[in-house]
């Protein structure tokens, strides 16, 4: 039986603001397989941890990532958006993540932000910092962008590259492997038991996001999907737990 794992949709965002260190170290408490989480490059072309391509839903900054230095995203508040009692956050790098994750027994799923701006060797930072922090093993890099799944092609061998896609496809495993893809991420309503079998056949694996409804959870552990992600990791990590006991039984 696939056990199914948790990855923590941006931290555990339901409880502390997304992409921030508050919200990972509530995910490694929640007892996560591992994090999810979205890299943009600054202007001087330092990678860093924030989903929207504009700062203004997250942060009380104006404008797009690309055209704030790292010096100048520190002085922004990423957190007073969600709540008083994280008024004063800080965007983070991806440095800096990585210099916490690294000795933690956690995966990694690193969602590049390139589908709407075509970042100049995104790719090859990226890989270059896991590489450093000697993480590929257990990490995870994810786009929405072909042309950007054609750009990780130099690194397939050390490193798993998953394609996102929230549009239905047929033989999706199938069109993933032939982009270059060595696993698929799909939104929850597009999982059906034909896409399992059909990635089970091109050895392709599955997962699924962002769930954070039981009934939703148990389906994708019922149909062998190989993760979710979740905005909730606790109750994800406990779901699982009653789901095997039930199957053991």
């Amino acid at each position: 039986m696939i056990i199914t794992k948790v990855f923590a949709h941006r931290g555990a965002s339901f409880f502390a603001p997304e992409n921030t260190m508050y919200a990972f170290k509530l995910a490694y408490d929640a007892g996560a397989d591992g994090i999810e989480t979205d890299v943009q490059l600054t202007k001087d072309h330092i990678p860093v941890l924030i989903h929207d391509e504009r700062l203004n839903r997250t942060t009380d900054g104006k404008g797009y990532v690309k055209d704030y230095t790292m010096q100048e995203l520190r002085k922004l508040d990423a957190g007073s958006w969600f709540s008083d009692a994280f008024t004063g956050t800080s965007i983070i790098s991806l440095e800096a993540f990585l210099d916490w994750f690294y000795n933690k027994p956690l995966y990694l799923n690193i969602e590049l932000k390139n589908n709407k701006i075509d970042y100049k060797h995104l790719e090859a930072i990226v890989y270059e910092m896991l590489t450093y922090y000697k993480v590929l093993d257990r990490t995870i890099i994810s786009t929405f962008s072909q042309k950007s799944i054609q750009k990780l092609q130099p690194y397939r061998s050390n490193i798993e590259i998953a394609f996102l896609t929230s549009t239905r496809k047929k033989h999706l495993p199938l069109f993933a492997k032939e982009l270059g893809a060595d696993a698929i991420h799909i939104k929850y309503h597009l999982i059906t038991k034909k896409l399992i079998e059909q990635s089970v056949k091109q050895d392709i694996p599955v997962r699924a996001y962002t769930i954070n409804r039981t009934r939703k959870m148990i389906k994708c552990f019922q149909y062998g999907c190989q993760g979710i992600f979740t905005d909730l990791p606790y109750k994800a990590v406990q779901t699982r737990k009653s789901f095997k006991r039930r199957m053991q039984t």
